[in-house]
């Protein structure tokens, strides 16, 4: 299933501090306070606290700009598009600061005990074969892409996903550009 990125719609942030653009959640047209998992872009427009998830795991990675994170019990973060993904568990409060705008995040985020989640940036230069074995996998382009499987064939814009189920196949990545970046996001049975 393609989910393109002009079809989403922004939603605010309670605290006024920026927009947030659901991806995909399980299951389908669940809410906030029922999924089983969720994958959204947020756009960071100012500093504040982040919404509490008990029994939520989040996962975060910034696709754009740069941001200062406080987390309890760990020294502060500073985030950009080339740190690792960051996860820790909903119900902390946490704090953020943009340092270089715009910020853009991709949040994964899994019901704790159900499901489990794998964030992977991935770069090629070549076409490149993905073995998609999850429950769900999502492919969030970060450049213009070209996906080739048994169930699509598809050009994707950047921020424009990919969803897959649990059928096995085999996912052929590539770029007409000198290399093609994307995010793979698996979601497992915990």
């Amino acid at each position: 299933m393609i989910l393109r990125a002009a079809d989403r719609v922004a939603v605010p942030w309670r605290n006024g501090g920026g927009l947030t653009r659901e991806v995909a959640a399980h299951p389908p047209h669940s809410d906030l306070g029922n999924f089983d998992w969720r994958v959204s872009l947020a756009e960071v427009r100012r500093g504040g606290p982040f919404s509490s998830f008990p029994g939520i795991d989040r996962h975060m990675a910034l696709i754009s700009g740069g941001l200062e994170l406080s987390i309890p019990g760990r020294d502060a973060l500073s985030l950009s598009s080339d740190t690792a993904p960051l996860s820790f568990p909903g119900e902390l409060p946490v704090y953020a600061e943009p340092r270089s705008e715009p910020v853009t995040d991709l949040n994964v985020m899994t019901r704790r005990g159900r499901f489990v989640a794998r964030l992977t940036r991935c770069r090629v230069t070549a076409p490149t074969q993905v073995r998609l074995e999850a429950d769900a996998t999502l492919v969030l382009a970060l450049t213009p892409l070209t996906l080739r499987a048994a169930s699509i064939d598809a050009n994707l814009s950047a921020l424009d996903a990919a969803r897959f189920g649990a059928n096995t196949e085999i996912l052929t990545v590539q770029s007409a550009a000198a290399a093609a970046a994307f995010w793979l996001i698996e979601i497992l049975t915990a």
